[in-house]
């Protein structure tokens, strides 16, 4: 099955999101006070793994197992460092 283009649309979109919460945790100045930032920053890293990993795959041509379960796994790990993100941004507010 090939996922890796429904994958490199979601992560970017994504990393964009994550990319926002970072701006809006340094601009309202609350970075010190929460691991907003922090899980956000983590599910950013994560995200440009799942880009680099699934472009890798789509310009390789070739079903490989290994690049799936990484783009998966560092999807979902972006996802759930993301939600993480959002729960101590809600938190503050």
């Amino acid at each position: 099955m090939h996922r890796h283009p429904h994958l490199l649309n979601a992560a970017t979109n994504l990393l964009g999101f994550a990319l926002v919460i970072v701006g809006a945790v340094k601009f309202t100045n609350v970075g010190a006070k929460s691991y907003a930032d922090e899980c956000a920053w983590s599910a950013i890293f994560l995200f440009i793994v799942c880009i680099s990993v699934s472009y890798w795959a789509i310009r390789g041509g070739i079903e490989n197992g290994a690049l799936n379960a990484t783009a998966d796994l560092t999807f979902f790990g972006g996802i759930a460092s993301l939600t993480a993100s959002l729960c101590f941004a809600a938190y503050l507010i």
